[in-house]
């Protein structure tokens, strides 16, 4: 396969002379397969070039398959000046995670409403078909591709292509489940030393990967201010690739304020933390106009482990039960969920929780650990004892973020762990992720 990056920044682009050599635009990676079978991970500003590049160089009709990894405007806006789409003949696929209110052509119809642009949606000339994907298995056009819900405010996709015996993987944007990847009683570097069950899920999912493409916006001292934005350092990047056994990690959707010469340090920085790890993995920073041919010798590799097929996300409302003894707490988030179209039912205590699980039948239960008895555990405890109940989503939210609570809770079963303070944004891309995983067979 061969992989080009033709944008490597993320949130706005930063074109000038100080990122001249990483590059400044929005991220846009293309992956050809040796049968010709083209994906394009992202539509950012670095569409663009690409677009004109295909119409200059490739055979008509073109024939090409854009994956989104969500819709947040950094991700499209390369869309309406990507030149293919205007061609009558050439057949375009459009696939991304579905929204929360909107149909991808929705949202993308609505970057291109006359107000912000002279051509509207319908009036492409290209033959576009739009396919909203969930986590899972999906064959296109022939090829394995396998996708896996990120940690973003908003609903995200990795995407993992199986072609030519080789695995590439795109994970952006994508933030830590939590701040420490490992616990403190166990060795680290391990699978089932991590101590949160999302980023164990997001470990697996890179596993003996030849090639990975990481967010890293962020060096582990800025991140500290921007805890749920959505996005990685270069150390938690380089830290689980490191463990998967992946061969190639590049760190992109570099932070547009970081020169070429923050980002030369970071590439550093990353190069030997690898080599501390006593890890074979290259790490380099993502290039804007960097191409590389990527082949497995290894007969013998070994892709990642299967996932069930999967359809579209579920957009549909929820009936959500906030249990939570704090008054404000719960009717900040009902009011955010409701914006969300989600139904909102509310608990004070354990038991009130357990007679309005038993009463209502929600969907997914965002659980609090302190409240008057049973307390989040005991209830917990029992939801997973119970056949009626021991599948229900729980996500515990909680002012406890401590290592040990979160041990316990996933041990006891808890689909989901969230400590305070967090965003609503955040929190309902979890629940949409929970409900989504819920659902496949």
């Amino acid at each position: 396969m061969l992989l080009r990056f033709w944008g490597t920044r993320g949130s706005i682009a930063a074109p000038g002379p100080a990122t001249a050599h990483y590059g400044g635009n929005t991220s846009c990676v293309e992956l050809v397969t040796r049968a010709g079978q083209r994906f394009i991970f992202d539509c950012g500003t670095g569409a663009r070039e690409l677009g004109n590049h295909l119409v200059a160089h490739e055979p008509k009709p073109l024939t090409a398959t854009i994956l989104l990894s969500h819709t947040h405007w950094d991700h499209i806006q390369g869309f309406p000046f990507f030149a293919p789409v205007f061609e009558a003949g050439n057949r375009i696929a459009v696939c991304a995670p579905q929204g929360a209110n909107r149909t991808l052509p929705e949202v993308l119809a609505g970057q291109m409403e006359y107000t912000y642009f002279p051509v509207e949606l319908s009036q492409l000339g290209a033959s576009i078909e739009y396919h909203d994907l969930s986590e899972g298995d999906h064959d296109l056009g022939g090829v394995r591709v396998r996708t896996r819900f990120l940690n973003h405010p908003a609903m995200t996709l990795g995407y993992r292509i199986e072609a030519d015996g080789a695995s590439v993987l795109y994970l952006c944007d994508h933030e830590p489940y939590w701040e420490r990847l490992w616990r403190s009683d166990a060795e680290p570097g391990k699978l089932e030393s991590m101590l949160h069950d999302g980023d164990r899920r997001h470990a697996a999912f890179m596993e003996n990967a030849d090639v990975v493409v990481h967010d890293a916006q962020y060096t582990p001292e800025e991140y500290a201010s921007k805890k749920n934005w959505g996005h990685s350092t270069y150390f938690y990047a380089t830290q689980i690739a490191a463990a998967m056994n992946v061969r190639r990690l590049f760190l992109t959707h570099h932070d547009p304020a970081h020169d070429d010469a923050f980002l030369g340090r970071i590439e550093d920085n990353a190069r030997e933390l690898a080599a501390s790890l006593h890890s074979p993995l290259q790490v380099s920073c993502a290039r804007e106009g960097y191409e590389e041919t990527i082949a497995n010798d290894d007969a013998g590799a070994t892709l990642s482990a299967g996932l069930p097929a999967s359809g579209a996300a579920s957009s549909r409302p929820l009936r959500i039960l906030v249990a939570d003894d704090h008054e404000e707490l719960r009717g900040m988030v009902g009011r955010a969920l409701l914006k969300s179209g989600h139904e909102i039912l509310e608990a004070a205590s354990g038991a009130e929780t357990l007679a309005v699980i038993e009463r209502d039948k929600p969907d997914l239960v965002l659980l609090d650990l302190k409240m008057p008895p049973p307390s989040g555990l005991a209830i917990l405890q029992h939801l997973r004892s119970s056949p009626e109940t021991r599948t229900l989503p729980v996500i515990v939210l909680t002012g406890e973020g401590n290592e040990e609570s979160a041990r316990i809770c996933f041990e006891l079963g808890a689909t989901d762990f969230l400590d305070k303070p967090f965003s609503l944004p955040q929190l309902d891309a979890r629940i949409r992720s929970c409900i989504a995983r819920a659902a496949q067979p």
